[in-house]
């Protein structure tokens, strides 16, 4: 029996939010405990009587240790989190970090820094485990269209976690000099917080039991790397993971030295330069969260890594002092939330179920092979060229533009999505209903109603599916549509030209939904003049003649009356009835490939009225 009258599926929501917050706490705690303990040994790295160069050796070591078990223990916490229910992990892991922190404490309290190196090896081991089953949970307790809200939710309980952890280590170094042992009691403390925070995440079954480890590691990676170029959007997701925690792991350490050597200010001082990129990743976080509009948009992630660019690159100036600094790092963290969210989204949900685990743990593995080389880049940088602080900024905003280019050229539609994407924000406040009647993977066609020039858009900035619009051949040969639309994969028809001509541009929307794509025919076959329905053309059905795919038809409501429908007799030159003008994409649900073209026309007529 449901209690307080409540229905099942609004039951499994509320238990699934329920254990998202266990684990936002859980992470949290996680994410503060790592930072405390590395800053803390670093900062009594920079308070040894050594030289820069020895410094920059021993911080370089620190960084090298904690991405070590990331790329030895990845794929093994993948495998567990496969085979074994991912909420089970995490407890395990909560427990081995309580035996961790004591060993910290003995470390503290002995004074010995190989015992403190070793427990940042530790850490970073929990955190391998960790990894895959905290994002693979992500799906598990969230519905889809909530994925990049608890994304960018759990990006900024990371690094406000980040933030707090560095003030905490700053805090300590300055308070508690020679006596680290109090730190030590309090990470054990919160060692336990992290366990029991970690029993409230919701049970969830093991994804695939019989999964078993492999011997030959280096041969599971391939296998998975091979899986995953067939992929394109999950690869692009890999890269960019890979690199945002390269970059940020340089620029982190560097910003220990910017503070120290180049800035000349104190510990507190340095956590605050932290803090300031940290605050600025998990407010751009939740930003991309809520711009997202309930669905994984990649669009954001060039705009993201041009922000990277930049303000890393002014960082460099030396006309900034602290002050100037803490603003560029607190934008230069902004962009890198927008970077990241969107990125994390794509890795969590386009694996198939019983693979997630394993494809989570494979982008764990990269993502720390990652922060391993920002090690190495940081020893041929600052001791083999010795560049600067302000150079090694300056070396990661341009060596970030060049990435952002190469990402394009892989994914050139990610650009031209954003740039559509807020358009239509800009102009419309759009409500996407009907999310769950696209298929999340396989071809598929929508047939839609036309009703103005910005509805390609407007379907385009409501699904994170790409879309190829079959368009009348006449305006895809416009100068300034024709190569965009090469990028989007848009489909010239041409009817006028003799039937062979349509007949090939037909079969080529039968070829791309048989090829996994979603096809989009707006089926009137013109923009309505007077705001009704016209009769629905009979094209779609030779295109899905032989498809063994669905038809989801769509709804186009409000866009009537907007500037660029033909309401008033004229499109463009009116004004606008309302700023932000209120439109709703309606997604219905789908029907079989040999719906007729009456049937198709008649559940978008419904779908009209329903709003």
């Amino acid at each position: 029996m449901i209690p307080n009258g409540k229905t099942e599926p609004a039951v499994r929501k509320s238990v699934g939010l329920r254990g998202f917050w266990c684990l936002f706490v859980t992470q949290f705690q996680g994410a503060f405990s790592d930072n405390v303990l590395k800053n803390l040994v670093v900062f009594m790295i920079l308070g040894l009587n050594v030289s820069l160069a020895g410094q920059h050796k021993i911080g370089e070591l620190v960084g090298a240790l904690f991405s070590l078990p990331f790329i030895l223990f990845s794929m093994a916490g993948g495998v567990l989190a496969d085979r074994f229910s991912k909420r089970t992990i995490s407890i395990s892991v909560k427990i081995f970090e309580i035996f961790v922190m004591l060993f910290v404490l003995a470390g503290f309290f002995f004074n010995e820094m190989p015992m403190l190196l070793a427990s940042v090896f530790l850490m970073g081991t929990h955190s391998a485990f960790f990894g895959p089953s905290k994002y693979g949970l992500l799906p598990e307790l969230l519905p889809e269209k909530k994925l990049s809200w608890g994304n960018g939710l759990l990006e900024f309980g990371t690094f406000t976690a980040i933030i707090l952890g560095t003030v905490a280590s700053a805090f300590f170094a300055k308070n508690f000099h020679g006596e680290q042992f109090w730190p030590g009691i309090i990470l054990i403390a919160l060692a336990f917080v992290g366990l029991t925070a970690s029993l409230g995440i919701t049970r969830v079954p093991a994804a695939d039991p019989a999964r078993k480890f492999r011997d030959n590691l280096v041969g599971q990676i391939f296998e998975q790397l091979r899986a995953i170029r067939k992929d394109r959007p999950l690869a692009f997701a890999f890269l960019g993971n890979t690199y945002f925690n390269f970059l940020g792991a340089l620029l982190l350490l560097n910003l220990f030295f910017f503070g120290a050597n180049t800035l000349h200010v104190d510990e507190t001082k340095i956590g605050i330069l932290n803090v300031a990129l940290a605050l600025g990743i998990g407010l751009g976080s939740v930003a991309a969260g809520y711009l997202s509009g309930g669905k994984i948009e990649y669009g954001l992630v060039p705009f993201g890594a041009f922000g990277l660019s930049l303000f890393s690159a002014l960082l460099a100036s030396p006309r900034f002092s602290l002050h100037g600094a803490l603003v560029l790092l607190a934008l230069l963290g902004f962009f890198g939330g927008f970077f990241i969210v969107p990125v994390a989204a794509l890795l969590q949900h386009r694996p198939g179920k019983t693979k997630k685990g394993e494809m989570l743990a494979t982008a764990n593995l990269l993502s720390f092979v990652g922060v391993f080389l920002a090690s190495a880049a940081y020893y041929l940088l600052a001791d083999v060229a010795q560049l600067s602080p302000r150079q090694i900024f300056l070396f990661g905003g341009v060596l970030t533009f060049v990435g952002a280019i190469y990402a394009l050229t892989l994914l050139p539609d990610a650009l031209i999505r954003f740039i559509l994407w807020v358009l239509t924000r800009t102009i419309y406040r759009i409500r996407v209903e009907g999310l769950e009647n696209i298929p999340k993977r396989g071809g598929a066609l929508f047939v839609c109603n036309h009703v103005s020039f910005v509805d390609a858009p407007l379907l385009m900035a409501s699904t994170d599916r790409q879309i190829r619009f079959i368009m009348d051949k006449s305006y895809y040969e416009l100068r300034w549509i024709k190569p965009f639309g090469k990028i989007l994969g848009l489909i010239p028809i041409a009817s006028s030209l003799g039937p062979r001509e349509l007949i090939q541009s037909l079969h080529a929307a039968s070829d791309a939904i048989r090829a996994g794509d979603v096809v989009c025919i707006f089926a009137e076959g013109q923009i309505t003049r007077t705001g009704e329905l016209n009769e629905f053309h009979r094209g779609y059905e030779r295109i899905m003649k032989n498809v063994t795919a669905l038809i989801v038809p769509v709804a186009l409501v409000g866009v009537w009356g907007s500037l660029f429908s033909f309401e008033r007799g004229k499109f463009f030159w009116k004004w606008p009835r309302h700023i932000l003008y209120p439109v709703t994409v309606r997604f219905g649900k789908s029907l079989p490939p040999t719906a007729t073209p009456d049937e198709v026309r008649a559940t978008v007529a419904e779908l009209i009225k329903a709003g």
